[in-house]
């Protein structure tokens, strides 16, 4: 089971302006054949990253902005693509700028989440900003966002009441809280 099926052929069944749907016919090492769609990057595609700000050790800044998913606001961490020739360090501070109106002087990068790894191609890497300093950059949002300043130790309320709904914000929150938790308790 650990060799990988060989791809016998892709072809492109659908595209809009933000999804591409990719069908894959897979040959399984042990001959059966199966097709698979799936929702591919599009082309140019560098990934995307989701940011931790951490104001201090015990508060994290999340934003609310308009989830047109969901057709509601939305809590949440602050994200978005990585544009052509940045890293996910430089991708993560121009979002941070954007979004929450800060850069940071320390962007470490945790983990990479997938979102429904059976059916999409999409990574996004989790990035932990941390020595943040006043900066404001225009961004692409259609409206200002609003910055809300959220106690890591109270994430169940936060979870429980509704308004962060977004399965890799509340993992990165709950990943975030620990980490920080155990660097403190080194020391």
């Amino acid at each position: 089971m650990s060799e990988k099926p060989k791809i016998l052929n892709r072809n492109i069944v659908a595209q809009s302006q933000l999804f591409k749907i990719e069908a894959l016919d897979l040959e399984f090492s042990n001959g059966v054949t199966r097709q698979y769609e799936r929702l591919a990057r599009g082309h140019g595609s560098n990934g995307a990253v989701l940011i931790i700000p951490l104001i201090d050790n015990e508060t994290v800044l999340l934003i609310r902005e308009y989830s047109a998913g969901v057709e509601r606001y939305e809590l949440g961490l602050p994200k978005g693509k990585i544009d052509n020739g940045e890293s996910c360090v430089q991708a993560a501070n121009r979002e941070l700028k954007e979004e929450v109106g800060y850069g940071a002087h320390n962007i470490q990068q945790l983990s990479s989440f997938s979102l429904a790894p059976s059916y999409m191609e999409h990574m996004t890497d989790i990035m932990l900003a941390q020595d943040l300093y006043p900066e404001k950059l225009a961004g692409d949002e259609p409206e200002e966002l609003e910055v809300i300043p959220w106690k890591l130790d109270n994430l169940t309320e936060l979870v429980m009441g509704g308004e962060c709904t977004e399965a890799r914000s509340i993992a990165a929150l709950y990943m975030v809280r620990d980490y920080v938790l155990s660097r403190v308790d080194k020391i």
